[in-house]
């Protein structure tokens, strides 16, 4: 008897593993490990920072006209590089949405994916995401290399990268909204 509830124990365990890597159980699953291991985005020291020089960079908005990077030129800036088939992307994009919400219109957010439009908005509407998409140019130079999704910046009024965050963080935090309003003040 004892070495049937073992084996019912083991098996159980086992249809629970390959559940979580086979079913949508195991999507929610991973997204909510990934967002619970997401910490805030760390601060680079002032004497580490590097400084933007050149803002001409050539973008596509969500509507696919293009605009220059110039018009954040003295704004405060986040910047965050993501891809919609990534999990930790999409883990990360629900606090950036927060973030959005409360600071649209006073920084300047650029969510930017190098993916075709279509898929693209099927995925936020999916999300009920609403802030705006921003589409790379494939081999359109850029202020700073292009990094592999997720991966993010912050910039300053004046151009300095503040932040330069690779993988998954937690943008909803007191630490980045305390982080921004002393950006905004300077």
């Amino acid at each position: 008897m004892k070495n049937k509830k073992k084996t019912f124990f083991n098996l159980l365990i086992i249809l629970f593993i390959a559940a979580f890597f086979v079913t949508p159980l195991g999507h929610y699953g991973k997204l909510f490990l990934n967002r619970i291991f997401a910490t805030s985005p760390a601060e680079i020291a002032v004497a580490e920072q590097q400084k933007i020089t050149d803002y001409d960079w050539k973008l596509k908005d969500e509507d696919w006209n293009f605009f220059n990077f110039e018009v954040s030129k003295n704004r405060v800036v986040i910047i965050n590089f993501w891809s919609s088939w990534r999990l930790p992307s999409e883990a990360e994009l629900a606090s950036i949405q927060e973030l959005y919400d409360d600071y649209e219109g006073k920084v300047d957010f650029y969510i930017i994916t190098d993916e075709l439009q279509a898929p693209v908005e099927e995925f936020m509407a999916k999300h009920e995401f609403n802030f705006p998409v921003t589409y790379q140019i494939i081999g359109e130079k850029s202020p700073f290399p292009i990094p592999t999704p997720p991966h993010s910046y912050v910039i300053s009024k004046s151009g300095a990268i503040v932040v330069n965050e690779e993988g998954i963080s937690d943008w909803n935090t007191t630490e980045v909204r305390s982080l921004l309003d002393r950006l905004m003040s300077e």
